[in-house]
């Protein structure tokens, strides 16, 4: 099979969260695990740090990155989902996997694929485990997929574990309160492994606490450090997750890092990893902003920073999935602004008819449009110089314009 039907077969034939939601998640590692035997165990050939959380585990996993390629070491990053090209879901030192290695992967592998119905998940997963291991890294960074306890990265015994924060997203495997989310996202700390906490959350201190005894794990929460980093990534939300990172660098044992290594690899993220999305700013006048922030705590800070933008009008390109609450997150939206509703190319993109008329009821005004560049080219024809063009609601939405 050439790349592009390996792609199309990994996409098609097994369930996939990224396109049809619920149905994808998988309830136990039973797959994963057989798969990584298959694979003679790849995933205790490498260190690692694993980071879970609701936001911000995707900058998080860059940063950490970035300062680890800073010192010398050989990194492996493990991301998901991918904006452009699935090879962003694994790289080494910022460089994604090489096509090849994908098809011959999945060639070798085909039939114990196909006999154990692994999900996109779980063999994207043990493709990233076998090429670090084959790459002989000399650490990897694991984004965790959904939840933790039975996301398919959570067969790895890192040297730290990382949760940024909770909130409330992917209720339907979740759980619907905090604490319950809080407990799945728990299930990423091991036993005497160090666990850093991102934010300090009333609701969901006594699960990590709790969880974190058990596993006789030192626990540090990061937002008690009151020193900010400054980074390249733009966004508020950033300084939370550089204090987050310092943390998870401070507990790392038997790497060299300095301060310096810190400073200079928080200020090069994207250089060094190629991170796309995060408060990218596409061009100035009009000044374009895309943001991948798609669930309530992330809108609400990316939302307050767009009220300190100096423009005569904000144009906001929107689109959603369907399984998008949007109760709990059109109330954070200007109603001042001229809207672009959208539906995000995937089949688990909410209609644009349905997104616009929703957003009526909270008096946000505009019109709806076939596809996500047809409503980015409309906003940006009306735009004036002096204007602010804001394009989000979902990851599939920046990933079509970028």
């Amino acid at each position: 099979m050439t790349y592009e039907e390996t792609l199309n077969w990994m996409f098609s034939q097994l369930p996939m969260y990224q396109k049809i939601g619920k149905t994808a998640f998988k309830k136990d590692l039973t797959n994963i695990l057989a798969f990584a035997k298959e694979l003679d165990n790849p995933e205790k050939k490498f260190k690692s740090i694993h980071v879970g959380g609701t936001n911000g585990k995707g900058s998080t996993s860059h940063m950490l990155a970035s300062i680890l390629q800073e010192v010398g070491y050989k990194v492996g990053l493990y991301t998901s989902p991918h904006l452009k090209s699935f090879t962003e879901r694994i790289r080494l030192n910022g460089v994604e996997i090489p096509k090849e290695k994908v098809t011959s992967f999945i060639h070798k592998h085909k039939e114990f694929l196909e006999n154990q119905k692994l999900s996109f998940f779980e063999m994207t997963v043990g493709l990233a485990f076998d090429y670090f291991a084959d790459e002989n890294v000399e650490i990897a960074i694991i984004e965790v997929g959904l939840g933790g306890r039975l996301d398919s990265t959570n067969i790895i015994t890192p040297e730290v574990s990382v949760i940024t924060n909770i909130g409330l997203d992917h209720t339907q495997f979740l759980g619907e309160t905090l604490p319950e989310i809080a407990f799945e996202k728990a299930g990423i700390i091991k036993n005497n492994i160090p666990v850093i906490i991102g934010e300090k959350q009333a609701e969901v201190v006594a699960v990590f606490k709790k969880k974190a005894k058990e596993c006789h794990s030192e626990i540090f929460f990061a937002s008690d450090d009151q020193h900010p980093y400054k980074t390249d990534l733009l966004g508020d939300y950033q300084k939370s997750n550089t204090k987050t990172v310092v943390a998870a660098i401070q507990q790392l044992k038997g790497f060299q890092v300095s301060k310096e290594d810190i400073v200079n690899g928080l200020l090069n993220v994207v250089k060094n990893t190629n991170l796309k999305g995060r408060w990218q700013i596409l061009q100035e006048h009009p000044k374009v902003i895309a943001d991948t922030a798609h669930n309530k705590e992330g809108l609400e800070i990316v939302l307050q920073q767009l009220k300190k933008e100096k423009y005569n009008q904000l144009h906001i390109v929107l689109g959603v999935v369907s399984d998008k609450k949007l109760e709990e997150v059109f109330p954070l939206f200007p109603k001042s602004a001229t809207y672009y509703f959208c539906k995000p190319d995937i089949p688990r993109g909410m209609s644009e008819k349905i997104l616009k008329e929703a957003a009526y009821k909270y008096h946000l005004i505009g019109n709806s449009f076939d596809s996500v560049n047809q409503a980015f080219e409309m906003a940006k024809r009306r735009a004036g110089n002096e204007d602010v063009v804001y394009v989000g609601g979902s990851t599939f939405v920046v990933a079509e314009i970028l």
